[in-house]
């Protein structure tokens, strides 16, 4: 899959993304989840990974094992072995705890190697979550051939240095989403050109993160826009209207299909007098 034709760097698009998977549907992070998404139509997968005490990729969000799973500790801190006795669909509930619909059901945490060996068309948004687990992302994507259907990011800047040169495909840091951010609102020019997409919250804590400058800084740029986590079919399509790329969302099913999704307004920006395109607030 050429860079060029990758969806998930295609500022055009408009993208419905499976967060950790149908994470509504299914136990969050799990193969289940992913399979689910991969039913409802979604156009790519977001997905979190750690690394384990012996090394291994593995996907789930958490440090810790306990809001995920039936186990206790540390991710870094137990071996692959240890993982697989775990049930990753012990906690999952759509009633508030009333009823745990996948426990008991043997949905464990994957490695990332099964993910992507499941799913190899499958284009994936891969958050790095700790820098020790660069080398065991890296390896993982080489062995199946996926560097170039796979954009990797992360919130530390340090998780990403593994990334920067081809044939590594790498979205952004939130180093490089502030710079953007900040950039876009004095009205000067972005450092944050070497990572290919950036992917992020509406709101950040109290900061409204996607104003119409940041998704016109980034559109100078070309580079796609990827918001989380968006579940209201409204709010998807308005944000989509504003020039985001990709919807980032729990429940992929209840999103509109793809001729339905609008196109940015023609009106969401303006020149300014150097000639950019600084849109109104």
């Amino acid at each position: 899959m050429p860079e060029r034709t990758l969806p998930l760097l295609d500022p055009d698009a408009r993208l419905v993304i499976g967060h950790r998977g149908a994470s509504a549907e299914a136990p969050e992070n799990t193969l289940a989840a992913f399979r689910r998404a991969a039913e409802l139509g979604v156009d790519g997968f977001e997905l979190d990974v750690r690394v384990t005490a012996d090394g291994v990729a593995v996907v789930i969000h958490d440090p810790q094992l306990e809001r995920t799973t039936d186990g206790a500790g540390a991710v870094a801190a137990s071996p692959l072995a240890r993982l697989r006795e775990l049930d990753a669909g012990a906690r999952f509930t759509t009633d508030g705890g009333r009823t745990f619909p996948w426990r008991g059901r043997g949905v464990r945490v994957p490695t990332l190697d099964e993910v992507l060996a499941a799913f190899p068309a499958m284009p994936l948004i891969i958050e790095v979550k700790v820098p020790e687990a660069q080398a065991a992302v890296r390896d993982a994507l080489l062995r199946h051939a996926a560097t170039a259907r796979c954009v990797v990011c992360a919130i530390p800047h340090a998780a990403i240095a593994a990334f920067q040169r081809p044939p590594f495909l790498r979205g952004a840091s939130r180093r490089d989403i502030a710079r953007l951010w900040l950039g876009s609102h004095v009205s000067i020019a972005s450092a944050a050109r070497d990572c290919l997409c950036f992917a992020v919250p509406v709101h950040h804590r109290r900061l409204h993160v996607t104003t119409d400058r940041f998704l016109a800084a980034a559109r100078r740029l070309s580079r796609p826009v990827h918001v989380w986590t968006v579940d209201d079919p409204a709010e998807a399509a308005s944000l989509w209207a504003r020039g985001v790329s990709g919807i980032l969302t729990n429940t992929p099913g209840a999103m509109p299909p793809a001729g339905e999704r609008p196109a940015p307004h023609s009106s969401t920006a303006t020149s300014a007098p150097n000639g950019n395109r600084i849109p109104r607030e």
